[in-house]
């Protein structure tokens, strides 16, 4: 087995995890803008998860350093299927989409009636 096929797999992992985290992020909004309390909660759990992933890693993903193992490239998207502009500028997108998405809940639970 030749080293692309795990680093293929692993870059078919990041992508579906990094979609999961990408809706996730953009349904908080949403969830709380629908009043669905639980879900916006859940998501916002979901995410912060994800956070606290990021942030004992040195915010790189674990994934990242798994398919390091199996290439010597390192361009902005060596280990995910997302055009190059978007790897590199993920976390600072949807770190402020989720930051946004934060302020919008508290903004409406705290306006709720």
């Amino acid at each position: 087995m030749s080293a692309a096929t795990p680093l293929l797999a692993i870059k078919l992992l990041h992508t579906a995890v990094w979609a999961v985290f990408a809706s996730a992020v953009l349904a908080i909004p949403v969830a709380a803008w629908c009043g669905a309390w639980g879900w916006a909660f859940g998501l916002i759990a979901l995410v912060a998860g994800e956070v606290l992933v990021l942030l004992v890693n040195r915010m790189r993903c674990p994934l990242t350093d798994l398919a390091a193992r199996y290439t010597d490239e390192r361009q902005p998207n060596f280990d995910i299927c997302l055009p190059r502009w978007l790897a590199q500028h993920n976390q600072r997108i949807f770190g402020t989409l989720y930051g946004l998405g934060l302020v919008w809940t508290a903004v409406l639970w705290l306006a709720r009636p």
